[in-house]
């Protein structure tokens, strides 16, 4: 009962958190706000203390979370910008794991060398979500936040990796350069090609059996998307793969998966809600941990401290800020080098200006935040030695961690939208090639509406062809002037234009019509609660579709 009561307050938090950042008088960052409701919530007097074990919040929260991230990020970007992702989540983890680690031991020589590359592994990684909460959806230029989403994707596999054989180390004393490479490659590609297996073996089996295709109740074949980071994860694990990357790589494959693709629009209407639900609830709970761990963390080392000296106080404090600036300092360098070696290969090529300046090189090292998978990575460091002795350090990594994790949240709430100010992002890179796709879509609807009324007017009589053919052209004219207001002519795409921005008012305050008579209707028994809620949907469907290309 206790677990049932802790999982209710802790969905209360998440959606009180969604209210407390509308109505704050100041713009707050909603990952900061369900950390401090967190914070709140550990209050002595409250008496909401939640065990963090990291093996069940790995596998809980993080594998549905990076499987929505990997099925919505767009892919053609992710191959565009591979080198910088790549140099971000596979050199820059590895780099940081090998100075910051010797920087960690140098800094506090009480702990070892092993533990200290462990920590150094696990502040590695960033959070995109985080990242995104903070700066807000399009604040950061399009191509530099796909490679930010990018690196956030495939550097929580690299840094747990470099995790896993620290922690070996740690234990045995023993660390092999040629073994651990090796080990990685194929934790690696064995976790990419496990996810995407799971996610095809899914599309197969809901294709065959759930019937997607065929017009019917989509909430079985929801809820088996729902079961396909989870199976990823697991299975990746029990084979002693990367479950990180295979949930990512089950997202992405569910592009190009039937089960998403394929089948009626009430599945992709519905999946996309629900995943839409359980991203935000999820998100919620992660920061809402982070925050109920961080006052017995943070707040408990820093009183058995204080019960010393306030030197050691301060002694702690210094060493959180020392670890982070080694952290911003090794990110700036790595990201100015690789802007280096990219100008250097364009000025080959006879370009010039062809690489961002200093302004993005400082805003990719704020940007990378660190989240609750650097808080599970640190606290699954072992408690003790196969000998039974204590981890040295231990206590004072997961300290250290922790106060890095809420410092760079902290940085990159006041500095990002400083850096961000007067940006100008200029021309959507898309704009283009969205305005040529709705162009082609159009004139291939009016094709298709052609072919149709061809056939279906061969065999009527002259009334009943005449009817069709106004049908016909009522509908043509939808994507006529959609075809208007795209084209080159000033003159008709204004008038286009302007005809579009009525037609939209009226079908909006028409729609708003029919769900206010709805609502009369049932408020006085003339309809059920059932013949509300499908006439309800279909109105709000369309008013959907419609607000969105308003939009």
């Amino acid at each position: 009962m206790e677990i049932v009561f802790t999982v209710l307050i802790l969905l209360l938090a998440v959606a009180a958190s969604g209210i407390v950042a509308r109505v704050l008088p100041f713009a707050l960052p909603l990952p900061l706000v369900q950390i401090a409701i967190g914070a709140l919530l550990a209050w002595p007097r409250l008496g909401l203390h939640v065990t963090f074990d990291p093996e069940i919040f790995m596998m809980l929260f993080i594998p549905p979370l990076l499987f929505a991230d990997g099925w919505r990020i767009p892919k053609r970007e992710l191959f565009m910008a591979r080198r910088s992702i790549l140099m971000l989540a596979l050199g820059l983890v590895f780099m940081t794991v090998l100075v910051v680690g010797y920087f960690v031991h140098a800094l506090v020589p009480s702990i070892p060398l092993p533990v200290a590359f462990a920590l150094a592994a696990v502040l590695s990684p960033t959070d995109a979500v985080a990242l995104t909460g903070i700066a807000g959806k399009g604040r950061i230029p399009g191509r530099l936040m796909h490679i930010l989403e990018g690196e956030a994707l495939m550097n929580d596999a690299s840094g747990l990796v470099a995790l896993k054989f620290a922690i070996a180390a740690a234990l045995t004393g023993v660390f092999s350069l040629r073994d651990a490479s090796i080990s990685f490659v194929i934790i690696a590609v064995g976790g990419l090609a496990t996810g995407a297996a799971v996610s095809w073996l899914f599309s197969i089996v809901s294709a065959h059996f759930l019937r997607v295709t065929e017009e019917g109740d989509p909430a079985p074949g929801v809820v088996m998307t729902l079961l396909i980071p989870f199976s990823a994860y697991l299975i990746a694990e029990r084979f002693e793969l990367s479950g990180i990357l295979a949930a990512v790589a089950a997202g992405m494959t569910m592009n190009y998966a039937s089960i998403a693709n394929a089948g009626p629009a009430a599945s992709r209407v519905r999946a996309a809600s629900t995943w839409t639900m359980i991203e935000f609830v999820f998100n919620g709970m992660v920061f809402i941990l982070l925050g109920l761990q961080f006052p017995h963390i943070l707040g408990r080392a820093l009183l058995d401290a204080h019960e010393i000296s306030n030197t050691q106080v301060w002694l702690l404090i210094g060493y959180i800020a020392e670890v982070t600036m080694a952290l911003y300092a090794m990110r700036f360098v790595w990201v100015w080098l690789l802007r280096w070696f990219a100008s250097r290969g364009a000025a080959k090529h006879g370009m010039t200006n062809a690489v961002p300046g200093l302004r993005t090189v400082t805003v990719t090292t704020v940007a990378g935040v660190r989240g609750a998978v650097t808080l599970a990575g640190v606290l699954s460091l072992p408690e003790v030695l196969p000998g039974g002795t204590p981890l040295p350090g231990r206590d004072l990594a997961i300290f250290i961690a922790s106060g890095v994790i809420l410092t760079s949240l902290l940085v990159a709430v006041v500095a990002l939208p400083l850096l961000l100010r007067g940006w100008r992002k200029g021309k959507d890179p898309h704009a283009a090639e969205e305005a040529l796709a709705r162009t082609l879509a159009a004139q291939a609807a009016i094709r298709a509406v052609d072919e149709l009324h061809e056939a279906e007017c061969a065999d009527l009589d002259e009334s009943a062809s005449a009817y069709a053919a106004d049908v016909t052209a009522r509908v043509m004219d939808l994507y006529r002037r959609r075809l208007a207001t795209l084209g080159d002519e000033k003159e008709p795409r204004e008038l286009a234009r302007r005809a579009d921005a009525l037609e939209f008012r009226m079908k909006l305050a028409a729609m708003r019509a029919e769900r206010k008579a709805l609502l009369a209707l049932r408020n006085t028994q003339k309809i059920n609660d059932e013949t509300l809620n499908k006439l309800m949907r279909e109105v709000d469907l369309l008013e959907t579709a419609l607000t969105s290309r308003g939009r």
